[in-house]
């Protein structure tokens, strides 16, 4: 679809215009804005055939225009210019990193509600765990008589820890057996290898000690799950509520911002450094209203996860962009140090 200078910058402008009022726009109120000198009456016929190629839409109570999901689509490939960060900007997210011995998942979960409060939108952060991580060390620790906390130490820095009751009394001597037995067959092993079928070989070759060291392993192994899972924090759900776009399948979107599964489905890692699904290119039904900004963050050469904000199509994208590309540079600068450390 080919659109002349002059219509393109009509389109642009009812769509940064629409952004920031969230109003329709009219051929005169565009006229006031635009920078070269039209008549309204030109800008009329523009915005008419514009209408005609399915770019704007035109709602029931208003004379005014309003962009169409595939207008956003022409002004995000086409028109837009991101609005780089200011120093103060950068200071602030800078600031929200800078801690002493940062926790991993923690650091996620700020990320995803610092990004929520500053959009207004909802906001996702994820960790994708690679086949190259390891289990690098399994740490028993005694909290009881009969129970001990189960810690799994991965070489990509994260820690899971739980606590599991044993059938046994502990002593020293028990705790020392168990430590070396896991770490002796346990670390160095890839995390996806640690499987149930690999427990069940261990578990045989204790013997008859087996039942008695199971709920250990059985724990060894879900904490072995969720590094392999990842990490997943959302924030600022209750956001999309303020939007009346979604007033319809509010109740529908919240549902879907606590599904791990179906979110994951929404913001699925893609090739582009910045992946936008906008409008009915999303595939759910009570998104259809929404866009979701997509952006990866790395550790070293690898791909260690995803930042997302999941809003209205009228988000300013310009503004958010910037930012969510700035959150992932700096999320994967500290994460390394934190891991090199490690």
């Amino acid at each position: 679809m080919k659109l002349d200078a002059r219509k393109l910058q009509v389109l642009g402008s009812i769509v940064e215009t629409y952004i920031e009022t969230g109003e329709p726009v009219s051929s005169k109120s565009l006229a006031d804005r635009m920078d070269f000198s039209v008549s309204s009456a030109t800008i009329r016929n523009d915005m008419a055939a514009l209408f005609e190629m399915g770019l704007l839409e035109q709602p029931h109570t208003s004379a005014g225009r309003i962009p169409s999901h595939l207008g956003y689509r022409i002004y995000v490939d086409q028109l837009m210019h991101c609005k780089p960060l200011s120093e103060e900007e950068r200071r602030e997210i800078d600031a929200l990193f800078n801690v002493r011995d940062p926790d991993p998942d923690r650091l996620l979960e700020d990320a995803a509600e610092a990004l929520a409060d500053y959009t207004n939108c909802a906001t996702v952060s994820t960790t994708i765990t690679p086949k190259s991580v390891r289990v690098k060390r399994v740490e028993i620790v005694p909290a009881g008589l009969r129970t001990v906390v189960v810690l799994v130490i991965a070489t990509n820095g994260v820690i899971k820890d739980k606590v599991c009751r044993v059938p046994f009394s502990l002593n020293e001597q028990v705790v020392d057996f168990v430590n070396r037995f896991c770490n002796g067959r346990l670390a160095g092993r890839s995390v996806s290898e640690i499987t149930q079928k690999y427990l069940n070989a261990l578990s045989a070759a204790l013997g008859e000690y087996s039942a008695i060291f199971l709920p250990i392993l059985a724990t060894v192994l879900e904490l072995c799950r969720e590094i392999n899972e990842g990490q997943f924090y959302t924030s600022g759900s209750t956001n999309l509520l303020g939007y009346k776009e979604f007033s319809d399948v509010a109740r529908q979107l919240l549902e879907t911002m606590q599904n791990r599964n179906d979110l994951l489905g929404v913001i699925a890692s893609k090739d582009d450094a910045v992946f936008i699904s906008i409008g009915k290119e999303n595939t759910r039904s009570e998104m259809v209203d929404t866009s979701v900004v997509v952006t990866k963050y790395h550790i070293g050469n690898q791909n260690q996860g995803a930042i997302g904000v999941i809003g209205p199509v009228r988000m300013d994208y310009a503004r958010i962009i910037p930012h969510l590309q700035y959150f992932a540079q700096t999320l994967g600068k500290v994460l390394a140090e934190t891991f090199e450390e490690e």
